[in-house]
């Protein structure tokens, strides 16, 4: 029996557009897309103990002249899955991988207003860092990019920025699809509304679940109530989450941290002065793509020394 493979990734970074992404991707000829979005079979020891045959058959549907793609964002989340490359490289040494960054600022707070919605955290920003060091991982690209370098090496590696992809999303997906080595026209759907935003996001609640998974309301509801009175009713359950209140003197904590991790990124990519600071506007700009010396580096072989002391927030930054 046939074991199906994804051809590519979308790796992450969580909270960057993936699932807009994914989706897009989902509506080209010629590439099929996973469902769900993110099996996390690399990452999670509950999916990777399903087996190949599994993750395999998220792939069946697939015609065989699609490339098949996923998008699972904890797979650049070091280090909470720390075995994830490992497995990786074991099945996919081939596999082509697409890395989609945001300003790591913007990325944190839309991290937070996640994780309270969902329950998570409960703290304002300061105390939701200083008990999630992810926060701060999840946006260091560098620390998350070099392993993936020495495993798979830079070719084998799209960068894409948030910024760039909203502001000329036709382009983007074009330079996907010839990274991808696709020969046909991709078109990005403009009727598709951006996916999984935090405004659309419901509170967890043990009553609405029990109502919308009861099969006699459910069937009952869709015959008798209105869309739109059934749609104010799924209002209340909406997270109402402000965005948080970044003091100056945490963002010149957040900055220390990231700024430190952009310098090395931006080194990869041929922006010596890359920063918080500038990043929207720099890498909204124009496509950015890995320098000719990373390009050359041999895979396998150690890219740089990240001095992991320099860009870890420390107690005193929280």
């Amino acid at each position: 029996m046939m074991i199906h493979r994804p051809d590519f990734l979308v790796i992450g970074a969580m909270k960057c557009a993936t699932t807009t992404l994914h989706e897009q991707l989902a509506r080209q000829a010629g590439i099929f897309m996973s469902r769900p979005k993110e099996p996390n079979f690399f990452s999670d020891d509950e999916n990777y103990e399903r087996g190949v045959g599994w993750y395999g058959s998220l792939f069946d549907r697939a015609r065989p002249e699609d490339l098949r793609g996923e998008s699972s964002t904890h797979y650049t989340k070091l280090p909470t899955y720390p075995r994830t490359i490992d497995r990786m490289l074991r099945h996919l040494p081939r596999v082509k991988l697409i890395y989609v960054m945001r300003h790591p600022i913007d990325r944190l707070v839309s991290q937070y207003v996640h994780e309270v919605t969902v329950g998570q955290v409960s703290g304002d920003l300061c105390e939701a860092i200083a008990s999630m060091p992810e926060l701060i991982d999840y946006g260091r690209y560098a620390m998350q990019l070099h392993p993936y370098f020495e495993a798979f090496g830079a070719g084998s590696i799209l960068p894409i920025f948030f910024h760039r992809l909203v502001s000329q999303p036709q382009a983007e997906l074009e330079r996907i699809g010839r990274f991808l080595g696709l020969s046909g026209p991709l078109r990005w759907d403009e009727t598709l509304e951006p996916q999984n935003q935090g405004s659309d996001r419901l509170r967890p609640s043990a009553v609405r679940v029990a109502l919308v998974q009861a099969p006699v309301l459910t069937s009952l509801r869709r015959r008798v109530v209105p869309r739109r009175i059934s749609e104010s009713i799924k209002g209340f359950w909406h997270a109402r989450v402000k965005p948080p209140t970044i003091t100056p003197a945490l963002e010149a904590r957040l900055r220390e941290v990231f700024d430190a991790d952009l310098a090395q990124l931006g080194d990869w990519l041929g922006l010596p002065r890359l920063d918080c600071g500038n990043f929207r506007e720099v890498t909204a700009s124009r496509s950015h793509e890995w320098g000719r010396s990373m390009l050359a580096s041999e895979r396998g072989n150690p890219v740089l020394d990240l001095q992991n002391g320099m860009i870890k927030m420390t107690n005193e930054h929280q």
